[in-house]
């Protein structure tokens, strides 16, 4: 029998000891290595989602609040801004290119949102039956939203006020879908994209004043930045929620910020600055979750010490006919050293396992989340090679004082 497999054969001859140990490695393990996957699966979807935007543009209030209601639409938006406002900011020579967005209502939890297609063309959406929205009342939807709600092409949706479930609805305004897009990978999934103009009329008041048909109020104006036309009464009166902004030179990330939040009523969000700091906010309960993963393979590790030592003293009299027989004092140490490696391989497989299964069982679990849980970071092999240092300095003792042994004394004692 080879060195191996009787390393194995001791492992698996304690069974109660061995558990305990390979569940209490698995467990520290796991901890750390789920931490590690959703970490980077959050950066991989936050790049990916804020991919080609370099400024957000709102109401004032909380920059943090803006980009998660403008760019993940997970937040509640901090109020509105003029139509008028915006376009003036649009013209800017710092601005290249400017996305309206007009938030606030919602249909069976799905966000949605007035925007223009350039909104569609920046996470690179195409479809996959139907036309894009363009005339008023009528809607493109995400394929989770298709694929959820079970929508086709020529059925109405109702919106709801707010972007609670069951909130009170503008059943006299409902929208048409008339496309439905393909998957993503991105937010664009759980949305549902109308006109800017198709929410300025679900909100429209019935009590608006009327004006002589030569009005030059009713002359339409090429919002050519925002990618809109309006009306000039549109213009000067209507709203609209944010602005997803892309610099024209890296010298605008400087100027155009301080020019937002120069104007009373505006207030300029960072994607990479608020994201960063979002992180910066929850990054002290992921360093006490890794301290508490550590604490558990520290205890892992102690717990393979003593069993290993427990197991030295049970087979002392074994180790020392070995010798007698002729195994080395080198075989008997490698023996223990790899009875440790195998509790400690055997726990950190366990606890790898046990983190991806889980952590793709509760991404599969969101909605929201159209991506797969199942991969792996370049960090894991630090992780397994760190578990495999834990259980060789584990061992070394153990396996030290089994080399040491005096088999004459051990024999004469039998």
């Amino acid at each position: 029998m080879n060195l191996f497999s009787l390393s194995i054969k001791n492992v698996f001859g304690k069974p109660l000891s061995s558990l305990l140990s390979v569940l209490l490695f698995g467990f520290g393990v796991a901890i750390i290595v789920a931490i590690l996957l959703t970490s980077t699966f959050l950066k991989n979807e936050i790049n990916k989602n804020a991919l080609g935007i370099d400024l957000v543009v709102g109401a004032k209030g909380s920059p943090l609040q803006i980009i998660l209601a403008s760019i993940f639409h997970i937040d509640f938006p901090t109020g509105n801004i003029s139509l008028n406002d915006a376009n003036n900011l649009t013209r800017n020579r710092l601005v290249e290119s400017a996305i309206p967005l007009s938030l606030g209502d919602s249909y069976q939890g799905y966000r949605i949102v007035g925007t223009s297609k350039a909104y569609a063309d920046l996470y690179g959406a195409k479809l996959v039956d139907g036309e894009w929205f363009g005339s008023e009342m009528t809607a493109t939807v995400g394929a989770a939203v298709a694929k959820n709600l079970g929508l086709k092409i020529g059925d109405e949706l109702e919106s709801a006020h707010g972007l609670a479930e069951g909130a009170g609805g503008h059943e006299e305004h409902p929208f048409k879908v008339v496309g439905i897009m393909e998957k993503t990978g991105s937010v664009m999934d759980q949305l549902i994209l109308v006109t800017v103009q198709s929410v300025w009329e679900v909100h429209a008041s019935h009590e608006e004043h009327e004006h002589d048909a030569t009005s030059d109020l009713h002359e339409k104006v090429s919002l050519d930045r925002l990618g809109i036309e309006v009306t000039k009464e549109q213009l000067e009166n209507e709203d609209i929620t944010s602005l997803l902004i892309k610099y024209r030179s890296p010298m605008a990330a400087v100027q155009l910020p301080r020019i937002v939040n120069g104007t009373s009523n505006l207030q300029a969000a960072s994607p990479p600055y608020e994201t960063a700091r979002l992180f910066n906010i929850i990054g002290v309960g992921v360093d006490v979750v890794n301290v508490l993963g550590l604490v558990i393979i520290i205890l892992s590790a102690t717990s393979v010490f003593i069993a290993l030592i427990n197991s030295l003293k049970e087979r002392k009299y074994e180790l020392a006919i070995m010798r007698s027989m002729g195994a080395s004092q080198l075989k008997i140490f490698l023996l223990i050293l790899t009875e440790g490696i195998v509790l400690t391989i055997i726990g950190s497989l366990c606890g790898f396992g046990l983190a991806h299964i889980g952590f793709g069982i509760l991404v599969d679990s969101m909605e929201q989340i159209q991506t797969s849980g199942m991969f792996f970071v370049y960090d894991e092999y630090y992780v397994m090679l760190g578990s495999l240092a834990v259980g060789i300095f584990a061992s070394i003792i153990p396996a030290f004082l089994a080399y040491k042994s005096d088999i004459s004394e051990t024999l004469s004692k039998a």
